[in-house]
């Protein structure tokens, strides 16, 4: 919202020496933000001043082009008093017309500098000025024509253009739709130079004698009073469609950002902005019968002033008349009632519009205006009847209008609810020491009515703050008055209890694990459709496309909330490396919801549900487990001078779940497994104690180009919540010994059914409590060992803690472990 600080001032006795700055200042302090402070004409330097056209000579060229050769009256601004020769290009002034003149030495804004310099045969000794070329708006067809009694030749011009006059541009907060009006902003104004309690003097502008209600001004019928609880309407007739709107109107509307367009919509636009009441004008000459306020009929079209014409839903109100919807209500006008150069009868409507159809009806169209702007955050349900007078009286003034005998307001405007507080509610809340009657003060200041009682205070909030509805509301209202500049600061308490839960430790520790491995951690939208779990190789029968649906999705593609954090991992992760990284290894931790088969059902809200009711509603919850889903892909380990690198794979997928399991004290067991979107050969099932609780490895090729991944990324998928629900509650440190450690080096030959995991965990079994590390270094199949077996090689390291182990201890651990080995798996040591 643009405000002149003139325009401010009107309404509002500011002290004398304010400045622009120092008034931003508390009306930010009060919630009205500054966006910037602008000047027009600013970079104008120089002598600008007014001059009188005496000669004008036309002269055609040989491009085409007809220049006229001016000769100018300056008075003695060009220091000889004799009339100033200037070439001018444009046509829409004469001889006698007073015009803005730059002379030689001036600046214009962007650093173009004037001089006197020869062209189409003249010297052209200054030049007179456009809109445009002053920076005061985009039109440069034609040059400025003063108004008489503007000011003599001469003169300096800056104060006949508005020019250095400064205009504050605020943003606007939604539940302050109030302060997108002049009327608003000087309210506030008034706030921020309060003498103790007392309000600067302000002037309402919606204040005026309305004439007598009698209906007479137009036929209007309500059809939803809910809707349209208010609205006026009045008629003028005669209007001069020529008459030009004044200099100072039109520039107050482009000083507020709106162009200019005609007188009859140039007074609607300037009153909307003074008071912040949108008001329509109708060429009332074609408008056919009484107007009819309801909703849109199914399959009803309008075409709206922008020119397109649009479905409407029946959930549109729309103004009408015999002819079919004329205008959506509240939002843009009817093309087919449109004011234009000839109408002379205006029909004036300003309404009161429910604020939730407002904004239902804007976003449904894609539509947005000033009008709809301010109607969707709720306008003084009082305004109807003082703007549509408003615009009458300007009509007649400006436009030579008569206004037609009668006025016309249908409905009456909600009441609004009594808010009960009690006096010391902003003190306690705030800290601040604020007494009673301070409280009761400054809500009488921002226009509220206040009642006092024995205890508490009955407070009815003004009818332009839709947005005060409870006590806390007028707290805040108290305390911005206040300042919040005021309110103490206190050191908070510190907290009881016992620090971070169990599950909060666990959770900061996995993150710390992940990171430490070069993971990355993203946060996805938990949502998902058919065309995401297609994307995955799901069948159709999966038990993940068993989903919770959402009853009002940011998507119609995604209308579930999802049962796997994988889609959104891989979609990241696709999406970086197509931005030109050369590896990513992400991680994400999150819920997921499993519906049960229960229905929900589904209660009242006028009392709290019995337990019985309560137990039905928690046993249709979904089930909600923590998950951890993990995306490697590209290279893991990045090239250099120090070498080659290597890309992810599924080993280092499953060393992730082992290095979160060795972390939190748990030893993961894994696997193989089919299960998509990880490739049949190289899926790893992981679990504890024979639980399974994830599935890492390869993911399947078809997923990774459903998802734009190289060949043979890894992804990982666990249940959190298990995996930590099985960590010990003290993880036990390290053991270290200071004895020597003993080598010992076994080569098994085995079925290639027979799994790694298998074979180490026979190992260990048999090894004992000797063995402290056991590692596979080698992996070999060839034509001497036989079709279908391989070679293992594992490390076996044994330590004592207490004493060297002899030569013989070891083998006997060895030949023990390989013995135990053998009578699982088969295996025979080479």
């Amino acid at each position: 919202m643009k405000a002149p600080v003139s325009w401010i001032k009107e309404y509002v006795d500011l002290p004398a020496a304010v400045t622009t700055e120092d008034l931003t200042d508390r009306l930010t302090a009060l919630g009205l933000k500054l966006e910037g402070i602008h000047a027009a004409g600013q970079g104008i330097s120089g002598p600008l001043v007014i001059g009188r056209v005496l000669t004008m000579e036309p002269e055609p060229q040989r491009n085409g082009k007809t220049i006229n050769w001016c000769r100018v009256d300056v008075g003695s601004a060009n220091g000889t008093g004799e009339p100033q020769g200037i070439v001018c290009g444009a046509h829409n002034f004469a001889p006698g017309d007073l015009v803005v003149v730059v002379l030689p030495g001036g600046v214009l804004p962007g650093g173009f500098e004037i001089s006197a310099r020869k062209t189409y045969g003249h010297v052209s000794a200054g030049m007179i000025c456009s809109m445009q070329e002053l920076g005061l708006g985009a039109d440069h067809e034609g040059i400025i024509v003063l108004p008489e009694g503007a000011g003599e030749p001469g003169e300096p011009a800056f104060d006949a253009l508005g020019l250095g006059e400064e205009v504050i541009e605020f943003e606007i907060n939604p539940d302050r739709a109030y302060a997108l009006s002049l009327r608003g902003i000087a309210r506030e104004a008034a706030l921020a130079y309060a003498d103790g309690h007392d309000a600067a003097p302000f002037t309402d502008p919606a204040v005026r004698p309305l004439p007598e209600v009698d209906g007479r001004a137009w036929g209007v019928v309500v059809e939803d009073p809910a809707g349209c609880p208010v609205f006026a309407a009045r008629l003028v007739s005669g209007l001069d469609p020529t008459a030009p709107t004044p200099d100072w109107m039109r520039r107050r509307l482009e000083q507020s950002g709106i162009r200019s367009i005609s007188l009859a919509v140039d007074v609607t636009n300037y009153v909307m902005l003074e008071l912040g009441q949108p008001i329509h004008g109708y060429d009332a000459d074609k408008v056919a019968g009484d107007l009819h306020v309801r909703r849109a009929h199914e399959g009803e079209k309008l075409r709206t002033l922008d020119d397109v014409v649009r479905e409407l839903s029946t959930e549109d109100l729309v103004i009408a008349d015999d002819s079919g919807a004329i205008g959506l209500a509240g939002v843009m006008g009817g093309a087919t009632t449109e004011v234009s150069a000839t109408t002379t009868r205006v029909l004036v409507e300003a309404a009161h519009w429910d604020a939730t159809s407002m904004f239902r009806t804007g976003r449904r169209h894609k539509l947005t205006s000033e009008a709809g702007r301010r109607n969707e955050r709720g306008v003084d349900p009082l305004l109807p009847g003082p703007a549509a007078d408003r615009v009458v009286e300007l009509l007649v003034e400006l436009g030579g209008a008569t206004a037609e005998p009668g006025f016309t307001l249908v409905g009456e405007a909600p009441a609004r609810p009594v808010i009960t507080m009690a006096p010391e509610l902003p003190a306690r809340i705030s800290g601040i020491d604020i007494a009673a009657d301070a409280s009761v003060a400054h809500l009488e200041a921002i226009g509220a009515t206040v009642s006092v009682g024995d205890q508490d205070l009955e407070v009815t909030p003004p009818s332009w703050r839709p947005d005060l509805n409870d006590p806390y509301d007028l707290v805040e209202e108290v305390v911005r008055i206040v300042g919040y500049t005021e309110v103490p600061s206190v050191l908070p308490r510190r907290a009881t209890g016992r620090g971070l839960t169990r599950e909060q430790k666990l959770r900061r520790r996995i993150g710390r694990t992940l990171a430490g491995a070069g993971l990355v951690e993203v946060v996805s939208f938990p949502f998902v459709g058919e065309a995401t779990f297609d994307a995955l190789g799901l069948p159709a029968d999966d038990v993940l496309r068993h989903t919770v649906g959402i009853a009002n999705p940011l998507s119609n593609e995604a209308p579930a909330y999802t049962t796997t954090l994988l889609p959104g991992l891989l979609e990241a992760a696709g999406r970086n490396l197509g931005r030109g990284q050369e590896g990513v290894a992400l991680f994400e931790t999150g819920t997921v919801a499993f519906p049960t088969d229960q229905a929900a059902p589904i209660y009242g809200v006028d009392r709290r549900p019995t337990e019985e009711e309560l137990q039905k509603l928690l046993e249709a919850l979904p089930r909600q487990p923590l998950f951890l889903g993990v995306v490697l892909a590209g290279e893991r380990e990045r090239s250099g001078w120090w070498g080659e690198g290597r890309a992810a794979g599924w080993a280092d997928a499953i060393e992730v779940v082992r290095r979160l399991g060795a972390e939190l004290g748990v030893a993961v067991e894994v696997a193989a497994a089919s299960r998509m979107p990880w490739h049949p050969g190289r899926c790893a099932q992981v679990s504890i104690d024979g639980e399974k609780f994830g599935h890492a490895g390869e993911l399947h090729p078809t997923v990774c180009k459903s998802f734009g991944l190289p060949a043979r990324s890894a992804a990982v998928e666990i249940d959190l919540d298990f995996l930590m629900s099985r960590a010990p509650a003290v993880v036990p440190g390290p053991v270290f010994s200071t004895m020597p450690v003993a080598k010992e080096d076994v080569a098994l030959l085995v079925d290639d059914s027979v799994t790694v995991a298998e074979v180490e965990a026979a190992l260990r079994e048999g090894a004992g409590d000797l063995l402290e590390t056991i590692r596979l270094f080698d992996v070999y199949a060839g034509e001497q060992l036989g079709e279908g077996k391989k070679s293992l090689a594992f490390a076996l390291r044994f330590r004592a803690p207490d004493r060297t182990l002899t030569a013989e201890e070891a083998n006997a651990a060895r030949d023990a472990a390989v013995a135990r080995a053998a009578e699982i798996t088969g295996a025979v040591q080479r």
